[in-house]
């Protein structure tokens, strides 16, 4: 072969945003010189110019190379384990033996620069080679490794004598200083095919298109801890007590303990039961809390993966003084409750406890420690257990990749679909004195949370996994397919979040899983054979699974309004979604209620089962057509409480999915209406009408919107919740008159036929009604005279009249029952106009 002639090495610097740190591109087939060519050289495929070097057994794969070009380590005598290894010929382990490529790079920087390399293998014996810098071939640089066959595709993993398999992002070289470097390519199995080279400081960038296969199921039950892990000295045994020790408020309780690592081997996950144990001396109230690895204390802004730091978090439901006391064991297994080992008192006996003296909360609404927990009573509407308010809910649905965010630690996106958001639209909403990390990281999706709050909204809905579904871009592991591990930098900076949203008075919707990956079916279909190797032990309750659940208890369970969502769009089985239900009741020692979301059409099939007494669930989170939410609120409302146990019933998806709730008018030049295939265009106000109101009127525990992916700021990509202003106007509005009509409305029930609509349609009046004291009565627009039957004549009501879309004031009213019990309802503003009325009998 003759070597290429010198030339300008195409070498690129790509800045993706402020803040992503530098990287550099080079083409393979463009080095400057190659050397140890006695054995094997690298070969240049191009179009009309294909090598003729026998053995060679693959076509050439032109296509999808980059540049039209790519290089091959040629002959190729051996492609798999059955042909002859030649040491020095045909394979060498030892970098800088054979067919050495020189390239010249310009850095940007000095640091550490992760290696990807684009390759095609065709076997298992030609999936590797070295890299090496200025002369050098350090051991970050030695064995390339790649497993997948057949395609163009990135890879950064070494090959070790543990993982044959390659581990991750351990494939790297440190620059020592910026300008230019030379790096070094080696053979290590012949056949090896070689597109582009990329090098990256940020370990956490994937290149576009990358895509690493799923595991099978069955691998994904075994722990794989890492190589060589140099253990660090256990904590000195001290307890620290952070956090505001106030009624509601975070109390944070922290162990130094046994040193542990992310990957080390015992699993700080799976293999520790760390747990703090609450008494109330006055009242001898007891609570047990779950506690989790915490690194060093301070991942957040650390992202430390190592540390002495086991942490609970405990918000107290009375002021007064608790006594608590530690709990650490060890053994293989035993955050599953059933170690596979004898079992270690880490604690040698010795008790660790204190007291913790909690006075009353400071807070004001809306932060939610100046209202308690939010609770399922047994009612259609949960309660805080602090004022005994009720909540209503509105807010949005969409983005369900809101934790796809690129300021968190070890997020990436792992499809086309799954672009990582900035929350650009956002920045400027965060304030000074607001939270962030690393410097300033977090302040767009902090100022997206303080953007709903100020809008009046109060719930905030999200995926904590999603791996395999529609964005492919959550998920709380150190990666995507090491379901044993857990990312403790990335669910700090989580809690950051949280922690801020309950701060602003905002509900946490955790959805725990989606349709893709919940069981080992692909979406809503019944296939009872594939694999998903994605899905947490294939839908049942399996170590995945149960880990899972803990972990996100442990760390999350003490925010004060949260409810878990058993799934979006979900298709487990009956057995399989109430154990897991029951698992989550067993662990999370604040009882939170437990809803499940599923597709509309399968409603009639998954519900009526997990209806009843013996239920773990509490609720349903509906998606529906937009027009028929009140009619399917009252159906889940009325067969629940037939059965037993009253379910808390909001809306919380809004069908047809390409469509949704639509953006404001003109907003990126939208229309004023969405329309579907097949049937009417709607708008926003059609949503108020019949979503929002249609919810609410039914008994319903309230909304979150949706939005489908054909239109703007969708339910994967939405960054900038500005675009539906006017909706969240007009649920604010619907939220506010509710809490200022000075009925009960927790007491009342749906009465339509009081107001001529027996059958519950839309577009008529709607009642809620505590029969001969109060009632709320929504008429829509186009209804100039309205009555509502009550229990006797001649009673008198105070009325108070509203607009739902806010143009017009309040107006009171006393009215009077005829003599045929009926109330004839004012028209309002004009004769046609949608309004709501309130009305609250007057006693003498």
């Amino acid at each position: 072969m003759s070597l290429r002639p010198l030339f300008t090495i195409l070498a690129g610097i790509l800045w993706l945003s402020p803040g992503v740190l530098a990287q550099v591109v080079f083409e393979a087939e463009s080095f400057l010189e190659q050397t140890e060519t006695a054995q094997r050289s690298w070969h240049i495929t191009k179009a009309g110019s294909v090598p003729d070097i026998r053995p060679d057994a693959d076509p050439a794969h032109l296509e999808g190379a980059s540049g039209g070009a790519y290089i091959e380590a040629l002959p190729d005598t051996r492609r798999n384990h059955g042909e002859k290894l030649i040491r020095s010929e045909n394979f060498s382990d030892e970098p800088g033996k054979i067919a050495i490529l020189r390239y010249k790079v310009e850095f940007p920087e000095a640091g550490r620069y992760y290696v990807w390399a684009r390759a095609f293998s065709t076997g298992t014996e030609d999936n590797g080679f070295h890299i090496g810098l200025n002369g050098a071939w350090p051991e970050s640089g030695r064995r390339w490794q790649t497993v997948i066959k057949n395609r163009w595709h990135w890879e950064c993993k070494q090959r070790t004598k543990e993982v044959h398999t390659g581990v991750p992002m351990q494939l790297f070289l440190d620059i020592p200083e910026p300008g230019e470097h030379e790096i070094l390519i080696s053979m290590r199995e012949d056949g090896a095919e070689l597109d582009q080279f990329l090098l990256t400081r940020d370990r956490e960038f994937r290149p576009p298109g990358y895509h690493r296969p799923e595991k099978p199921a069955a691998a994904a039950k075994v722990d794989k801890p890492a190589p060589s892990i140099e253990k660090g000295a256990d904590g000195d045994g001290s307890v620290s007590i952070s956090g505001e020790r106030k009624l509601w408020h975070k109390v944070t309780v922290d162990f130094q303990g046994p040193w542990a690592h992310e990957r080390a081997t015992p699993n700080p996950f799976l293999d520790y039961d760390y747990r703090v144990h609450f008494e109330h001396l006055e009242t001898g109230k007891r609570s047990s809390v779950l506690g989790y690895f915490a690194a060093d204390g301070e991942a957040a802004n650390s992202s430390a993966e190592s540390g002495t730091v086991w942490r609970a978090h405990f918000s107290p439901a009375l002021p007064g003084k608790w006594k608590y006391e530690i709990q650490m064991s060890q053994a293989r297994g035993i955050a599953l409750g059933d170690p596979g080992e004898k079992v270690a008192d880490l604690l040698g006996g010795k008790e660790k406890s204190g007291t913790i003296q909690i006075a009353e909360s400071d807070k004001m609404v809306p932060d939610l420690r100046a209202r308690g927990r939010l609770e399922y009573t047994g009612e259609r509407y949960l309660r805080f257990a602090g004022d005994g308010s009720y909540f209503l809910k509105a807010g949005p649905d969409a983005p369900e990749t809101f934790l796809a965010y690129r300021d968190f630690d070890g997020t990436r996106a792992n499809s086309e679909k799954g672009k990582l958001k900035s929350w650009g639209p956002h920045q400027g909403d965060w304030n000074v004195g607001d939270p962030s990390w690393k410097d300033g990281k977090g302040k767009g999706i902090v100022g997206a949370i303080n953007y709903l709050s100020e809008k009046g909204l109060n719930t905030l809905s999200f995926l904590t996994y999603n791996a395999g579904g529609d964005g492919d871009n959550v998920w709380p592991f150190i990666d995507r397919d090491e379901k044993f591990r857990y990312d403790c930098s990335k669910l700090d900076q989580w809690e950051i979040v949280f922690s801020h949203a309950t701060a602003r008075g905002m509900h946490l919707h955790f959805k725990l899983q989606e349709t893709e990956m919940d069981d080992n079916r692909r979406g809503h279909k019944e296939s009872k054979n594939m694999k998903v190797p994605t899905s947490l032990d294939g839908g049942r309750l399996g170590p995945e699974r149960k880990l899972y659940l803990r972990e996100l208890v442990a760390r999350f369970g003490h925010h004060l309004a949260l409810n878990w969502n058993i799934g979006e769009e979900n298709t487990q089985s009956t057995e399989e979604v109430r154990e897991m239900g029951n698992y989550l009741r067993k662990v999370d020692p604040y009882g939170h209620p437990i809803v499940i979301h599923t597709f509309p059409n399968q409603q009639e099939k998954v519900y009526p089962p997990l209806l009843g007494t013996d239920s773990p669930l509490t609720g349903a989170s509906l998606q529906n057509p937009w027009n028929v939410v009140h009619q399917r609120t009252l159906q889940w409302i009325e067969a629940s409480e037939k059965a037993g146990k009253q379910w808390v019933v909001a809306n919380d998806e809004q069908n047809p999915a390409d469509l949704g709730v639509p953006p404001d008018p003109g907003f990126e030049g939208h229309s004023e209406t969405a329309n579907p295939k097949n049937g009417k265009g709607y708008d926003l106000h059609d949503i108020r009408r019949d979503t929002l109101w249609g919810n609410l009127m039914a008994g319903g525990a309230g909304v979150e919107y949706y939005f489908g992916y054909k239109l703007p700021e969708n339910d994967l990509y939405l960054e900038n919740f500005r675009s539906r202003e006017q909706s969240w106007n007009f649920c604010r509005i619907a939220i506010e008159i509710f809490r200022s009509s000075e009925v009960p409305f927790w007491e009342m029930k749906n009465a339509n036929a009081l107001v001529g609509n027996p059958k519950n349609e839309n577009r008529k009046p709607w009642c809620l009604a505590k029969r001969g004291e109060n009632y709320l009565v929504y008429i829509p627009d186009g209804f100039e005279s309205a009555n509502l039957q009550v229990e006797d004549s001649g009673v008198s009501f105070e009325a108070r009249i509203w607009d739902p879309t806010g143009k017009n004031s309040e107006v009171k009213k006393v009215l009077q029952s005829s003599d045929g019990n009926e109330v004839e309802l004012p028209v309002g503003w004009s004769g046609t106009a949608e309004r709501v009325i309130s009305l609250r009998r007057i006693r003498e």
